[in-house]
């Protein structure tokens, strides 16, 4: 662990993380480092994505963008999540107009043993991420707190089998009901990489930690409840746990399970901090599921950002008011669009903190 740090001097996205009484409600958005930034679309010009992922410098660069350009109150290390089928022996390449290419993907149980290394030394192998996480660290002089970031098992399977996106993720369903125990063996393979991966990054400096189930919603509850549930709970225990056991101390854990809206309660008895919801849920209910005792994130629609500015200003003081101040991080219910005009998020920004001034404390 780097114990020569800069001290942090705005922690009121971890304080908000973990329930404390904060004076305004922080805000952060997904993807904020991406390509929605002209600098980032010019830094692309000279720099293969994946290139920037594995060039610490180049990556602590690019996660450092908006928060010059913005007055966030957190940064996210640039990576992606499929890093991880990276790591394990898998090729994924980053097509333009296409997304994520998995050239060559598990077609059958038996691929799993002939395609991926999953005894892989996560460190080592992902050193980079690591390497990335302690530059920006230091780079960030305490301005605002580093989130790390993973892909959660059922997501990562998703598209180590579809080969990339898919609009039904029916290869994979295929998978679980068709060979039910190899998908929940490769499940729990998964996250014990998963678990070594956000240990390692909080070991390199990462102060809190969100874990992606983007494709939750490609399940139903009775599905979501096997697959995907038990893992997001064994990932965030065990890391918990390994943390405690290496006297390193634990950071707050946030999980997204898109459109999971079945499983908000379930979580909220897990060990996650926060549950980050997406836009199509409303805030009221969302907090009814969850709970007192877990703060939730979200959940403007990104594509309200197409809005002109007097609408967003309005719908953000809606979100405010509908999540209250405590216990409240705000965001977007997914990853900001690469179209949406730069300063509009200007403008999403500087509402949540013109409208979530705390007046409890």
């Amino acid at each position: 662990m780097n114990d020569n740090f800069p001290v942090l001097k705005n922690d009121v996205m971890v304080r908000a993380a973990r329930g404390e009484a904060v004076g305004r409600v922080p805000v952060w958005v997904m993807r904020q480092a991406g390509r929605y930034l002209p600098e980032f679309q010019e830094f692309r010009k000279k720099h293969d994505f994946f290139e920037i992922c594995r060039t610490p410098e180049l990556a602590a660069e690019v996660t450092l963008m908006p928060i010059r350009r913005y007055d966030l109150d957190a940064a996210i290390i640039f990576s992606d999540i499929l890093v991880i089928p990276q790591a394990l022996g898998m090729e994924v390449q980053m097509v333009g107009g296409v997304g994520p290419v998995l050239p060559n993907p598990l077609v059958k149980p038996e691929d799993v043993k002939t395609l991926l290394k999953l005894d892989v030394d996560v460190e080592k192998e992902l050193h980079y991420v690591m390497e990335a996480i302690t530059l920006t660290r230091h780079k960030l002089d305490g301005k605002v707190p580093l989130i790390g970031f993973s892909g959660a098992p059922f997501t990562l399977m998703g598209y180590m089998i579809e080969g990339g996106g898919s609009k039904t993720l029916s290869k994979t369903k295929k998978w679980l009901y068709q060979n039910p125990e190899e998908s929940l063996q490769l499940l729990d393979q998964l996250s014990d990489v998963i678990i070594q991966y956000l240990v390692a990054q909080v070991k390199a400096g990462a102060q809190l930690l969100q874990v992606f189930e983007s494709n939750a919603g490609f399940l139903g509850p009775k599905q979501f409840n096997k697959f995907s549930l038990p893992f997001l709970k064994k990932i965030s225990e065990k890391v918990k746990q390994s943390l405690t056991d290496l006297n390193v101390p634990t950071v707050p854990m946030i999980v997204f399970a898109k459109d999971a809206h079945f499983g908000i309660e379930s979580l909220s008895h897990s060990q996650y901090d926060v549950i980050s919801i997406d836009w199509a849920i409303e805030p009221s209910e969302a907090r009814s599921l969850a709970g007192p005792k877990v703060t939730l994130q979200g959940n403007l629609d990104p594509c309200a950002l197409y809005s002109d500015v007097q609408q967003i200003d309005l719908m953000v003081k809606e979100m405010v008011e509908s999540f209250g101040t405590n216990r409240y991080i705000a965001n977007l219910g997914h990853g900001i669009y690469p179209d949406v005009n730069p300063q509009h998020l200007a403008v999403f920004i500087d509402s949540v903190h013109k409208y979530s001034q705390n007046t409890d404390i």
